[in-house]
């Protein structure tokens, strides 16, 4: 019997309407569009404005799409994990909603929470359910409405992060493509260089915790820069020697889009050709756990069967990883 590998074989994006430029960003801080695109290479994000409306409006969307895409019946899904930093609740798992939402009433659910790394990790737990034999189809979604944890008023933040969602399906492969290989790490004592102090049990939502700010996210940002391109490209390095794959064999590198000053450094560490780097980020800006599935989504078209592909991405944490998937289709 051949082997069963983990395949995606279908994807699907949700972004919100409203688009804040740089621009506007000019009427809120002291920045402009020089130095924000200098900087972080974003020129707009997605930003989610209808009230009531949370990271599960957009999950919903976006696997809706997909399912539209390619006319899957959703009772035929199993498993739906949502990978997010912004859960619509505490307690209420975000995912159950979802799977309820988008009609897949056979199907268990669990969210996966590793901030930007939420949905690398979410491929890997997705994976590993579909190579034990006993699941035939899940949904992986990222989404994440970051707009929900921003200071407007804080530069070092409002400029880089944006909303949005993408899911893919992972399906059964006998063929010797999908994921081939993993290598995911964290590190716990980073967790203070960035982090949204307040509203959980350590420090549970309060008139001071709202006074001082402590909801929305903090970042030190020449840390996680530091932390970001060394960690990254040493697992995207790990991942290449350990499969005996030179840069020519890499098709695309899909990193997390949080700033393309960090992806041109990953990409210079490991030699590889800018040609071959996955982007979207002036577009969408730090998307969160959205990032991975929103570039399979926007390069689809250009994603051919075979194809290998190099997923990398740091979060707060500290957590980071790489993947290694051979595409499975073509569109």
């Amino acid at each position: 019997m051949s082997k069963i590998t983990a395949a995606i074989t279908a994807v699907g994006k949700y972004l919100p309407e409203y688009k804040l430029t740089n621009a506007e960003l000019e009427t809120k801080v002291n920045t402009n569009d020089e130095w924000i695109v200098s900087r972080t290479g974003i020129k707009e994000r997605r930003i989610l404005k209808e009230k009531g409306k949370g990271t599960s409006f957009m999950a919903i969307n976006a696997a809706n799409d997909l399912i539209k895409k390619i006319n899957l019946d959703p009772k035929e899904i199993e498993l739906v994990i949502v990978a997010t930093a912004t859960p619509d609740m505490q307690a209420a798992s975000t995912s159950a909603f979802v799977a309820t939402k988008i009609g897949a009433t056979e199907a268990f659910s669990f969210d996966q929470i590793a901030a930007c790394s939420s949905f690398l990790y979410g491929m890997s737990t997705a994976s590993s359910y579909i190579e034990s034999g006993r699941y035939k189809k899940v949904l992986l979604i990222g989404a994440d409405m970051n707009s929900s944890m921003i200071d407007y008023t804080d530069r070092a933040t409002c400029i880089i992060f944006g909303d949005g969602a993408g899911a893919v399906l992972f399906e059964p492969n006998t063929n010797g493509l999908g994921l081939q290989d993993e290598y995911l790490r964290s590190d716990g004592n980073g967790r203070e260089f960035l982090k949204v102090e307040a509203g959980g049990s350590i420090l549970p939502a309060s008139e001071e915790t709202i006074k001082n700010g402590q909801h929305f996210v903090y970042q030190d940002g020449r840390t996680v820069f530091k932390f970001a391109v060394s960690n990254m490209a040493d697992v995207s390095e790990k991942i290449l020697h350990r499969n005996s794959l030179t840069i020519d064999d890499v098709t695309w590198l899909a990193p997390h889009q949080a700033n393309k000053r960090i992806i041109d450094a990953v990409a210079n560490r490991i030699n590889l050709d800018p040609s071959k780097i996955m982007l979207n980020i002036e577009k969408y800006g730090n998307t969160t756990s959205a990032t991975l599935p929103l570039l399979l989504n926007d390069y689809e078209s250009r994603l051919k069967k075979g194809d290998t592909i190099i997923f990398t991405a740091f979060g707060g944490g500290f957590t980071w990883g790489s993947i290694y998937m051979k595409w499975a289709y073509n569109n």
